[in-house]
C-alpha cells in the first residue's frame, strides 16, 4: 500500500470482521458491516477501485459448542447461519463484492498454505503446553469448552478470552479453576504438544507496522502498549475436531480460528477477482507483496516500510484490535503477503442504556427491524452518524425518531422535496440559469471536505458534510424567497437549489443509497448513481424532471411508545432467559454489537449486588445550584510523572481553560482523549496533586472511570442542569 492522498493508483479492498455463523443478527451486530459498505462506497465515489469483502467464520469452538448443544453437525450448523446472513445483509444495503465462508477450498487451501510458509521460515515451534481436559468424558477442552478464572483480573472467563472482565485473549492453559462445560465438572489440566507461532520474533516489525496504521485511534493506540508490555508466542492449534487440519501429517490438530478466519479476506477477494476477471479487479495486486512473488520485501522483523500491495482496510468490532493489528500482520509478514493501511474499529452498541442480551430477549433483531416496516437507510444513518465510530452508541426508538425526524426528514428530505417541486411545477426540471458563485463555491468546498473525511476513513464526517449542504441549501432557499419572485428572478435561484440536491445525492450515497438512488432518479437521471463521483457534484443535473416525492416520513411518538412497549413486553416474558424466536449469537466477530458476549455487561436491566445502596441522606436542592456542572472537551492529556494513575488534562469550558488532574492513566488511552466532550465540576476548589493544580474535577462513573458526557453535541461551557 500506497499511503498517499486517497484515491491511488493501487487497487483497494475493504472487509469486515468475519460473523460467527451461531446465531441471527440484531442491530447491534450491522453496525461494523453498514460501516464498511459505506465506506467501500464512498472509496468508489472518489476514484478509487474497491472490492468489499467478507465471510462467515464457520469454525471455532463457539460453532461446535452450540452445534452440539443442537445434536446436529457443525458444518450443517453453521452454513445454515452463513445462508441467513447471505440473505440478510443486502436487505439493509450491505452488498458484498464476495461474501464466502471459513469451510470452502479456497480459504482451506491459503490458509494450508500460509501455516506451511509460517513453519518453513522458522516461526512455527512445537511446545508442551497444560490443556484443559474434562476426565469425566476424557476429552481435551479447547477454548469455550472450558470456563473459570481470569489469571489476570479473576474474573468469570471463558477459555480463549477474559468476556467478563479484562477482555484479554487467553491462551491454553491459563484459566484458573477450569470447569467443563461439557459436563459441568472441574477440569484438570494435562501435558500436550501443540504449536506456537513466534510472535515475539516480530516485535520490530510490528512496532513498525503500527506506526504506519491508519483508521481509528483506538485501532492505533492500543497495540503499542501490548508491543512495549513484550508479545507472548501465540499457540496456534487446538485440540478439536472441527476447524482446518494443521498441514502436517501426523498430527490430529486443527487450526485456531483465528488462523484461518483473517485469511478468508484474502480468500474472499481471490474469488471475487476469480469471478470478474483479473484484468478488471486482479487479487494479488492487492495482497501479494513485492512484484507477487509471494516472498518477503527484507529480512523478517526490519522495518523495511509499508512494502508493495493495494490500500487494505479492516472494519471491525475493538474487542479484536489485537487479532487485527499484532495476530494477522504478523503472519502477513512472514508469509509475503501485503499489511493492511488501515483498521477502522467500532465501539459498541447499547440498547437504551443499557448491553444487548440475546439471551433475554433484549435485542432488536435484524429481521424484527425490517418487519415494522422501516426503511433500512434509516437504520444506516443512525448507526453511521449518531457518535465517531470508536465510540460506544446507544440505540433507542426515541433517539432513532429524534435523529430521522429531525435530519433526515427536516433537513435533507424537507430541501430536497421543496427545491424539486418548484422546479418541476414552475420550469418542468432544472431551470436554464447558470449556477451562482456561491453556490458553486459552496459545493467546490463540500467535495475537498467530503474527499478528506474518506481519506481519513470517516463516514461520520463525510455524511455530515453533505446533510450540512442541505441545510445551507435551506437557508439558502429561504432567504431568497424564490415564491415572491418573477419567474426570471426565481430561475436562478432554484437552478442553484436543484444543484445542491444533486450534489448531496452523490455525497449521501455511501451512507443511505436506496434512499440517495431514489433522489437520483427524481432528478432525471437513467444512469444508476452508483455510478456517479465525486466529480460529477457540479455537472449539470438533467434539464427535465417530473414531480417528486417525499424522501423520507416521520416517526410519530404513537409509533416510539409501541415499540418501546414491545420490547419490554418480550424482555419480561424472557424470563427463563431463552429467546424462543432467535439463536443465541456468539459475538466473538467483533462487530460492535455490544452485547452480554462480548462487553462482559449482563443487559438484563437488573442491579448490580456489588453497587451501594442509596444514600438516604437527601441535600436540599440550593446545594444542587450551587454546583457549577459544565461540558467540557479535552484537548491534551499528559501522564504526571512518577504517578502510576494521575494525568493532566487541558480542558475547554467555553468560556475558558482549564487544568485539571484525574486518576485515569490506567484506565483510559491517552492519545484517544483530545476531542472528547466531558463533564467538569467548574466551581470545586483548587487542590495540588503531584504538585501540579487541579482546577475542577472530572466526572465519572465506576472503578473504570467511564466518563460522563452528553448525548448530542452541546458545545463547551454549556451548563449541566
Amino acid at each position: 500500500m500506497s499511503h498517499e492522498t486517497l484515491p491511488t493508483d493501487d487497487p483497494a479492498v475493504v472487509t469486515c470482521g468475519l460473523p460467527y455463523a451461531n446465531g441471527d443478527l440484531h442491530i447491534g451486530h450491522l453496525r461494523t458491516y453498514v460501516g464498511g459498505d459505506a465506506l467501500a462506497r464512498a472509496f468508489r465515489t472518489i476514484g478509487q477501485q474497491t472490492a468489499f469483502v467478507c465471510g462467515s467464520d464457520m469454525h471455532g469452538t463457539p460453532v461446535a459448542v452450540n452445534a452440539r448443544k443442537d445434536g446436529v453437525d457443525p458444518e450443517e450448523y453453521a452454513l445454515e447461519y452463513h445462508e441467513t446472513y447471505a440473505e440478510t445483509f443486502p436487505r439493509f444495503g450491505v452488498e458484498f463484492d464476495n461474501y464466502g465462508h471459513t469451510h470452502d477450498a479456497t480459504n482451506t487451501e491459503l490458509t494450508r498454505e500460509i501455516v506451511s510458509t509460517l513453519e518453513s521460515e522458522g516461526y512455527v515451534e512445537e511446545r508442551p503446553i497444560k490443556v484443559a481436559w474434562d476426565p469425566e468424558a476424557d476429552q481435551p477442552l479447547p477454548d469455550r469448552y472450558v470456563e473459570g478464572e481470569c489469571p489476570y483480573c479473576g474474573e468469570q472467563a471463558r477459555g480463549d478470552e477474559c468476556d467478563e472482565g479484562c477482555g484479554r485473549h487467553l491462551e491454553p492453559g491459563e484459566i484458573v479453576d477450569p470447569v467443563s462445560v461439557v459436563t459441568g465438572n472441574a477440569a484438570e489440566y494435562r501435558e500436550r504438544a501443540h504449536k506456537f507461532f513466534t510472535l515475539s520474533d516480530l516485535s520490530e516489525y510490528l512496532a513498525g507496522f503500527i506506526d504506519r496504521l491508519e483508521g481509528t485511534p483506538n485501532a492505533q493506540n492500543q497495540p503499542r502498549q501490548w508491543i512495549e508490555d513484550g508479545l507472548q508466542d501465540w499457540c496456534i492449534t487446538r485440540d478439536l475436531d472441527w476447524g482446518i487440519d494443521y498441514p502436517e501429517a501426523d498430527t490430529d490438530l486443527v487450526l485456531y480460528v483465528w488462523v484461518d478466519a483473517p485469511i478468508e479476506y484474502i480468500a474472499s477477494t481471490k474469488q471475487y477477482s476469480e469471478r470478474v476477471g483479473p484484468d478488471s479487479y486482479d487479487w494479488e495486486a492487492v495482497w501479494k507483496d513485492e512484484a507477487r512473488t509471494g516472498k518477503r520485501r527484507g529480512p523478517i522483523g526490519a522495518d523495511t516500510g509499508a512494502g508493495e500491495g493495494g490500500e487494505i482496510v479492516h472494519v471491525i468490532g475493538r474487542d479484536i484490535i489485537q487479532h487485527h493489528t499484532i495476530f494477522w500482520p504478523a503472519m502477513l509478514e512472514v508469509a509475503g503477503y501485503a499489511e493492511p493501511r488501515a483498521v477502522v474499529a467500532s465501539g459498541f452498541v447499547n440498547l437504551d442504556g443499557e448491553g444487548f442480551s440475546t439471551s433475554r430477549g433484549r435485542a432488536i433483531w435484524a429481521d424484527e427491524y425490517l418487519d415494522e416496516g422501516f426503511d433500512p437507510d434509516l437504520l444506516r444513518y443512525y448507526l453511521a452518524t449518531v457518535a465517531d465510530f470508536q465510540h460506544d452508541v446507544d440505540f433507542s426508538w426515541e433517539r432513532f425518531q429524534s435523529r430521522v425526524n429531525g435530519e433526515l426528514v427536516g433537513n435533507v428530505g424537507n430541501f430536497a422535496y421543496r427545491s424539486l417541486l418548484f422546479a418541476d411545477r414552475n420550469f418542468g426540471g432544472t431551470p436554464d440559469a447558470a449556477v451562482s458563485d456561491e453556490v458553486r463555491e459552496r459545493i467546490d468546498s463540500a467535495i475537498d471536505q467530503f474527499r478528506a473525511a474518506i481519506d481519513d476513513h470517516s463516514i461520520r464526517e463525510a455524511t455530515a458534510i453533505a446533510v450540512e449542504l442541505t441545510g445551507f441549501g435551506n437557508e439558502y432557499i429561504q432567504r431568497s424567497e424564490p415564491w415572491n419572485l418573477d419567474e426570471e428572478e426565481a430561475a436562478p435561484v432554484i437552478r442553484d437549489c436543484v444543484q445542491i440536491v444533486h450534489a448531496a445525492a452523490i455525497m449521501l450515497y455511501p451512507t443511505i443509497p436506496g434512499t440517495a438512488g431514489r433522489l437520483w432518479a427524481q432528478l432525471g437521471h437513467d444512469d444508476p448513481i452508483d455510478e456517479a463521483t465525486i466529480e460529477d457534484a457540479l455537472d449539470d443535473p438533467p434539464a427535465e424532471f417530473d414531480e417528486p416525492s417525499e424522501l423520507f416520513e416521520a416517526i410519530e411518538d404513537e409509533r416510539v411508545a409501541e415499540l418501546e412497549a414491545k420490547l419490554d413486553e418480550r424482555v419480561a416474558a424472557n424470563t427463563d432467559g431463552t429467546d424462543a424466536e432467535h439463536g443465541e449469537a456468539d459475538d466473538a466477530d467483533g462487530d460492535g454489537a455490544g452485547d452480554e458476549s462480548d462487553t462482559g455487561q449482563d443487559g438484563d436491566g437488573t442491579a448490580d449486588a456489588d453497587l451501594p445502596a442509596i444514600d438516604d441522606d437527601r441535600v436540599p436542592f440550593e446545594t444542587v445550584e450551587d454546583l457549577d456542572i459544565r461540558v467540557g472537551e479535552i484537548e491534551t492529556a499528559d501522564p504526571i510523572e512518577d504517578s502510576d494513575d494521575l494525568v493532566r488534562l487541558e480542558v475547554d469550558l467555553g468560556v475558558e481553560r482549564r487544568q485539571l488532574v484525574a486518576g485515569i492513566k490506567r484506565l483510559h488511552d491517552l492519545d484517544a482523549l483530545p476531542g472528547t466532550r466531558v463533564i467538569v465540576l467548574a466551581n470545586l476548589e483548587p487542590a495540588e496533586l503531584f504538585g501540579v493544580e487541579s482546577n475542577g474535577m472530572l466526572l465519572a462513573a465506576g472503578d473504570e472511570a467511564d466518563l460522563l458526557t452528553t448525548h448530542e453535541d452541546a458545545p463547551p461551557g454549556t451548563v449541566i442542569r
